[in-house]
């Protein structure tokens, strides 16, 4: 998959996109990521890209001519979709990660700043995707988040698919309570369970440590969750 990221401020992504499971998937061509500044597609002297808006008000806006032309110049793969990065976007979650990461070769990322962008940048757009209900100073981090979350649910870049599967989210819940060696660490023991080598049950008490873990922190989620239970349920 392509990723070309429309930012101010490239060089942000250096260290991100050069280090861990995100550095050795780009390292081994799984995924590609190519960084734009609207700066270099400027044409006055001091590179501007923002302006102050019509109407009045606070801030300065990203202009649209240097978006425009930055991403004109990329060129177009047959299942593309051209993401702003917005606090008034869909909110990332697991599903969209997976819908974008099966369903697209190229995305094209464009990272807002200052107050925002000029209103007719979104003609360019199809997707606005937001990290959350909450204002960062642009969208760098968001937008390193969306390529973390989409580039390891990609072939080849998590070695093995069970790990994909058994996460938070995967199935709707949270995920279980996991330990490691040692089984007794300052008084805290693992569960009995989990040494067992009784797998039936090891699997039995995770599902249930996922819908109480769910119950807890995320009330929400399973009530979703139910609902979708008692749905399959009716159709049996």
């Amino acid at each position: 998959m392509r990723f070309d990221i429309v930012t101010l401020f490239p060089d942000c992504f250096s260290s991100v996109f050069n280090s861990g499971l995100l550095g050795r998937a780009l390292s081994k061509q799984i995924a590609q990521v190519n960084l734009v500044n609207p700066r270099d597609f400027t044409n006055d002297k001091h590179r501007k890209v923002d302006d102050e808006p019509y109407g009045g008000g606070v801030g300065m806006l990203m202009k649209p001519e240097p978006i425009f032309a930055a991403v004109e110049s990329l060129p177009i793969l047959p299942r593309r979709d051209v993401i702003l990065m917005s606090p008034q976007g869909q909110t990332i979650n697991q599903s969209l990660l997976r819908y974008l990461a099966g369903n697209y070769e190229q995305l094209v990322v464009i990272c807002g700043h200052y107050e925002g962008v000029d209103e007719r940048v979104l003609n360019l757009v199809t997707r606005e995707v937001s990290l959350g209900d909450f204002i960062l100073t642009g969208g760098e981090i968001p937008a390193m988040a969306l390529v973390n979350g989409v580039v390891r649910l990609l072939p080849g870049t998590v070695g093995k698919l069970e790990s994909l599967q058994a996460e938070s989210f995967e199935d709707g819940l949270l995920d279980f309570p996991q330990y490691t060696r040692p089984a007794n660490f300052r008084g805290w023991r693992v569960p009995d369970v989990l040494l067992s080598g009784n797998h039936a049950k090891i699997a039995q008490w995770r599902y249930q440590q996922q819908i109480e873990k769910t119950r807890l922190r995320r009330p929400d989620m399973l009530k979703v969750w139910e609902e979708r239970q008692g749905s399959r349920e009716d159709e049996d």
